[in-house]
């Protein structure tokens, strides 16, 4: 579980970090897929956790 949560984490660094690259006109399709996949892990990840906690 910890592990999760440790990655949990990164993965809301990494969100952070690609939104702030993401320019206000002609976004990259490279840089939106990488936000799009960690949002994807990020949801996926905190729904396992919920499920962890709520047997």
């Amino acid at each position: 579980m910890d592990d999760i949560i440790k990655r949990i984490k990164e993965l809301e660094t990494l969100i952070r970090e690609t939104k702030a690259r993401l320019p206000a006109h002609s976004v990259k399709p490279p840089v939106m897929m990488d936000l799009l996949a960690y949002e994807d892990e990020y949801e996926a990840l905190t729904a396992k956790v919920k499920a962890l906690k709520n047997p």
